[in-house]
């Protein structure tokens, strides 16, 4: 059985650098499954928001708003019948990056502009959170040399782990499998992908955890 018999509309989630988008992709490839990508590259900020973060955060914040609201009003005109998705990213995380980098006039600004776009997007089927250590996720960010992560601070990865770890500690809307994603190297290790794949047929709670050992 494939995953997406289970889980029809599964969503990747993690900060930068977890493997997120690398991990949708294969799982796009492999399966006969529709790609939602959050397109991250397609925001003109965003280079400019790693240089200078307090100028250049609510533009940031709301390219990302208003693309992800047509992204989910393309996800709520499917048919019931369409084929699975596999996404990048999920609307309930946008939380997480404006308090983080918003001041308390921008937050209220773009929580005026969400509750205007009255977006309500699908629930997930599943949600798989890449839970990675913070030296791995700046190692990963270092080793794919995008220009502009190169001047992301340490203490921002840390700020956005810490971060997502919070939110998805109380995350209930969907089902989680938490995975430990620090050995997980499913570019490098042929057989990662399928220990994930097995480890998702066998969820059956709301919330599980994986914790896979290579060594």
């Amino acid at each position: 059985m494939s995953i997406f018999n289970k889980f029809p509309y599964i969503v990747i989630e993690g900060p930068i650098g977890c493997g997120k988008t690398t991990l949708a992709k294969m799982l796009a490839d492999q399966f006969p499954v529709d790609y939602l990508s959050e397109k991250a590259q397609a925001n003109p900020f965003l280079p400019r928001f790693y240089q200078e973060p307090q100028r250049y955060a609510l533009p940031t914040q709301l390219f990302f708003l208003f693309q992800r609201a047509n992204q989910i009003a393309d996800l709520n005109q499917r048919d019931m019948f369409a084929r699975p998705i596999v996404a990048d990213f999920f609307l309930d995380k946008d939380p997480i990056f404006a308090r983080l980098n918003l001041n308390d006039e921008e937050y209220a600004l773009y929580h005026q502009i969400y509750q205007h776009l009255q977006l309500k997007a699908p629930k997930p089927d599943l949600v798989i959170y890449l839970q990675t250590p913070v030296d791995a996720l700046m190692d990963r960010i270092e080793s794919r040399n995008v220009s502009y992560e190169l001047e992301i601070r340490r203490d921002y990865i840390e700020g956005l782990a810490n971060a997502y770890s919070e939110f998805f500690h109380n995350y209930n809307t969907s089902p989680v499998l938490m995975v430990n994603n620090e050995k997980l190297n499913i570019l490098n290790n042929p057989g990662a992908l399928d220990l994930l794949l097995s480890r998702i047929l066998q969820i059956k709670g709301q919330r599980e955890f994986f914790n896979p050992n290579f060594d």
